[in-house]
C-alpha cells in the first residue's frame, strides 16, 4: 500500500459523506420543497435499486477473487454481470442511491448534492481507475472500454 492510498478516502466515504451531506442540508437548510407524494417513493426505489447494484458488484469481486479496492492490482479484469452494462456499476450504485436520497428528502438543497457527488466519483476514482487498468490490462480493457459505456 502506498502512502497516497493510505491518505485517499475509500469510496463508501464518499458515499456517506454524501447521505449525511443530503440529511443535514435536508434537516437544517433544505430549501423549498420540490418533489412530494409519490416522487419521494421514486426516490427511495432508486436508492434501494442502487443498494442491490453495489451488493452485487461486490460480491461478484469476491467470488471472482480480485480486490475491490481502488488503483491496487486487480487479479482480475471484470467483465460480467453488471460490468457487461457498465464499466463502473459500483460508483453508479454509491450515485444511485445518493440520487435516491436527494429525490426522497424533496427539498433543493439536498438534490445539489448529486451533481457533486457525480463530479467527486468521477474525478477521484473513474478517471484514475480508467488509466489504472489501461496500463494493467492493456489491450483487453481497450477492447472492453470500446464495447461498454462508463455509467450505463
Amino acid at each position: 500500500m502506498t502512502s497516497n492510498e493510505r491518505r485517499r478516502p475509500l469510496p463508501p466515504t464518499y458515499l456517506l459523506l454524501g447521505l449525511a451531506a443530503i440529511v443535514a442540508f435536508h434537516f437544517l437548510l433544505s430549501g423549498p420543497r420540490l418533489v412530494g407524494g409519490a416522487w419521494r417513493l421514486v426516490g427511495l426505489a432508486v436508492g434501494v435499486v442502487g443498494f442491490g447494484l453495489m451488493l452485487w458488484s461486490d460480491a461478484l469481486f469476491k467470488r471472482l477473487g480480485t480486490t475491490i479496492r481502488p488503483f491496487r492490482e486487480s487479479e482480475v479484469l471484470v467483465t460480467v454481470g453488471p460490468y457487461r452494462l457498465s464499466r463502473h456499476p459500483m460508483y453508479l450504485s454509491f450515485m444511485m442511491m445518493v440520487a435516491g436520497a436527494a429525490v426522497f428528502a424533496g427539498t433543493l438543497l439536498p438534490l445539489l448534492v448529486v451533481p457533486v457527488m457525480a463530479w467527486l466519483f468521477h474525478a477521484h476514482f473513474v478517471m484514475p481507475e480508467e488509466r489504472h487498468m489501461a496500463e494493467q490490462y492493456g489491450s483487453r480493457y481497450e477492447e472492453y472500454r470500446a464495447r461498454v459505456r462508463r455509467w450505463i
